[in-house]
């Protein structure tokens, strides 16, 4: 039967880092994945406000659909500049593609990022916004564990009416296959069903992972936009204003197509999780990354695989949501 890995953390995953960094005065923060060499990678964008960088290069059609790192940062705009930082990083440090032997190493860091410039922090940072050192900062700080709710790319973070931050989940499907989830949660959407205490995610919880609660009685979910005159009393019924962004990860080798159908089924996590999603208000963007153990051929026990894969992502991505603003 499948369970979480250890740490309940992508990095269950054998190989995975994460590091976070955090500026307490902007409220704001950074998080990376670091991935050992480079891994195959994709993305699927559904949000209609998204913040990216480097997404077109896991595209299955580019020359190279692989990654070194993904970013996720607050700041909105500003915020991708921590790629900046953990690519200077990663270079200094041997890490990335090398052309030409005097050349450069060239790190692959695709990034997505979340609007927190409404939120307590002073922003007020003129003509040197905090994020290239925050992605150099995050680089140092990667470790196996690492901590959820309110620090990195989730310090600022809101998830409807209530605070967003980071969160993650694991799940060991055995034969040495792992599925893992890092998300950054700020979506316009609520995480809680009607009664304020269950997370839409309850049916996928192992044991109280975010707090065990169960619905009471009869639970409905007629209301296609829930407190929607609430969300714009605090002006967040605003595009780009938020998002959820995140990583799968798996401990499987597959072709850059199959992350990016990978990356597509596990956007159904974000649907389990929070309602609504994929609003013309949020950016949810998820990147998918994958190597280690051989699947089978191709042909329809792969493709099989492949959903089962995807299917675990989901869940995964949608107990990490929860977890995120359990812990926030």
């Amino acid at each position: 039967m499948p369970s979480p890995g250890p740490l309940n953390l992508i990095t269950d995953v054998p190989g995975l880092k994460v590091g976070h960094a955090t500026d307490e005065r902007a409220a704001s923060g950074v998080t990376t994945l670091l991935l050992p060499e480079a891994w195959t990678a994709g993305v699927d964008v559904r949000g209609g406000g998204p913040g990216v960088r480097e997404t077109a290069a896991l595209e299955p059609e580019s020359l190279n659909s692989i990654a070194h790192a993904i970013v996720l940062a607050g700041g909105s705009v500003f915020g991708l500049g921590a790629a900046d930082g953990v690519a200077a990083s990663l270079s200094h440090k041997g890490v990335g593609l090398k052309l030409f032997p005097h050349s450069p190493h060239i790190p692959i860091v695709p990034s997505a990022v979340l609007h927190d410039l409404a939120n307590e922090g002073d922003k007020q940072w003129g003509m040197t916004p905090p994020y290239r050192d925050l992605g150099i900062a995050s680089v140092e700080a990667a470790a196996h564990g690492f901590g959820l709710g309110s620090v990195g790319a989730g310090r600022g973070a809101a998830a409807g009416r209530i605070k967003g931050g980071i969160g993650s989940a694991s799940l060991d499907l055995g034969e040495g296959i792992v599925v893992g989830a890092l998300v950054a949660a700020n979506p316009v959407g609520s995480v809680l069903m009607p009664d304020g205490k269950t997370y839409w995610a309850w049916p996928f919880e192992f044991g109280d992972e975010f707090g065990g609660h169960r619905p009471l009685g009869h639970a409905d979910a007629h209301d296609p936009l829930p407190d929607l005159s609430r969300l714009l009393d605090i002006g967040r019924m605003k595009p780009g204003a938020n998002t959820t962004i995140a990583v799968v990860a798996v401990s499987a080798r597959l072709t850059p197509a199959e992350c990016k159908r990978l990356a597509i089924m596990a956007q159904d996590g974000m649907s389990r999780a929070v309602r609504p999603a994929h609003t013309p208000f949020d950016g949810d963007t998820v990147f998918a990354v994958a190597d280690g153990v051989e699947l089978p051929p191709r042909g329809a026990e792969r493709s099989v695989q492949i959903a089962r894969l995807g299917s675990a992502a989901a869940d995964c991505l949608a107990r990490a949501i929860a977890r995120a603003v359990y812990h926030a």
